[in-house]
């Protein structure tokens, strides 16, 4: 066997150069840091609120920055004009700057209509021990348990809440300050008010979305929020809420026909609203009429052109409306899209029998879970004494049925 040979008496150049690595400590990048924002755990992506604490979960934390959320009317435009309105009253508490377009409601009318902001922290109330009777035994307390049919099943959290706060809470059945809402800068497009212009015959894009496309690229370029612009000190959002996109008072036909002539015309702007996006610090909110569309591989297309959509089912108007089963809640949210952000493969939701309620004072998404069947009139033990009669009559030989007496 060799022996190893000693490196004793040689030159340091020919040394074996045991010092040296090529192990280099990796560092995190600096994420920008704007306020009202926070990283998501589990892309790194930067994250927004939408105003609503229950949706922000099925997100998977928030709305990221550069994407679209598709909001699928109910029939009478309640309930996703609510969500709008919370998406916009989070971004004038972050002090975040707001693109409004509408073709029906001035933009000042739904800024009029935002609810107003709970600053202060809620109390978290524990509740009060309930006094135990002197009369009654230690032993029969704790040997207290619940119906034998419900003491294996799980507890039902239909909250949805994620362990840390992002976002402000909301009274709705209050409107924001004027001082509070003016101190926001808000970018405003009425349609009414901006005249068509002539278009190229070979464009796809309806005269209003392109007008549309053009205000929010002027807003994107000039207030600084292209990523490709230079850095400055102090970086800021653009939160975009449009109402009713695809509806006939954008002159739109999708509503109208089951073929329309305008058919791509949508979808043709979500190409290049999703390309702004992508390359600047904004962040949309867009509504659509859906339960007017006939053609539903057409809507199946908006749908896959924007990041995040859900869909409101609401109950006003159906018979559901009136059925007891649905007495706590107002109506059903579907998910239909969630995003993929630098992952291959997206977060889904852990519960997909959803649906949101209206309180006095706040606009909740919780799980659906139904009341237990109680419907049943015959206990246990009369069924028992049912079967036990009929035992006995069967032995007996009489015909009478075991819910009788017997007769001897």
């Amino acid at each position: 066997m060799a022996a190893p040979v000693s490196s004793v008496g040689k030159p340091s150049a020919q040394r074996l150069p045991f010092n040296n690595t090529s192990f280099q400590k990796k560092t995190r990048s600096k994420l920008i840091s704007i306020p009202g924002t926070r990283p998501s755990v589990q892309n790194g992506q930067l994250l927004v609120s939408t105003g609503v604490t229950s949706l922000d979960y099925l997100l998977g934390g928030g709305l990221a920055v550069g994407t679209v959320l598709l909001i699928e009317d109910d029939r009478y435009d309640s309930y996703s004009r609510m969500i709008l309105k919370y998406f916009l009253a989070e971004g004038v508490v972050c002090r975040h700057e707001l693109f409004v377009a509408a073709a029906q409601d001035n933009p000042d009318d739904i800024l009029q209509e935002l609810p107003a902001p709970i600053l202060d922290d809620v109390a978290i109330h524990k509740p009060m021990e309930q006094p135990r009777l002197s009369c009654e035994p230690q032993d029969s307390l704790e040997a207290m348990k619940i119906a034998w049919r419900y003491q294996h099943l799980p507890k039902v959290q239909s909250a949805l809440a994620s362990s840390s706060r992002f976002g402000h809470y909301y009274d709705v059945s209050k409107t924001m300050e004027p001082e509070i809402r003016q101190a926001a800068k808000c970018h405003r497009f009425y349609l009414p008010e901006h005249p068509a212009q002539s278009s190229p015959t070979h464009s796809t894009m309806l005269e209003s979305y392109s007008a549309l496309l053009k205000s929010l690229q002027e807003v994107i370029n000039r207030e600084g929020f292209d990523v490709a612009a230079p850095m400055s000190n102090s970086r800021n959002i653009l939160r975009i809420g449009l109402h009713s996109l695809g509806s006939a008072l954008w002159g739109d036909d999708l509503c109208c026909h089951d073929n329309p002539r305008n058919g791509h015309a949508l979808t043709t702007f979500l190409y290049g609203l999703r390309a702004l996006l992508r390359s600047s610090l904004s962040v949309a909110v867009l509504t659509v009429p859906s339960h007017l569309i006939q053609d539903r591989a057409l809507m199946g297309s908006i749908t896959r052109l924007c990041d995040n959509a859900i869909a409101l089912e609401s109950f006003k108007g159906s018979e559901r409306e009136t059925n007891p089963l649905y007495k706590d809640y107002h109506g059903l949210l579907h998910v239909r899209q969630v995003p993929h952000l630098n992952c291959l493969a997206s977060k889904l939701p852990d519960h997909k029998d959803l649906a949101f309620k209206l309180k006095r004072k706040q606009f909740s998404i919780e799980r659906l879970h139904l009341p237990p069947d109680l419907s049943e009139t015959v206990s246990r033990v009369s069924r028992g004494e049912l079967a036990g009669a009929s035992t006995v009559a069967s032995a007996c030989g009489s015909g009478t049925s075991g819910n009788k007496h017997l007769d001897f």
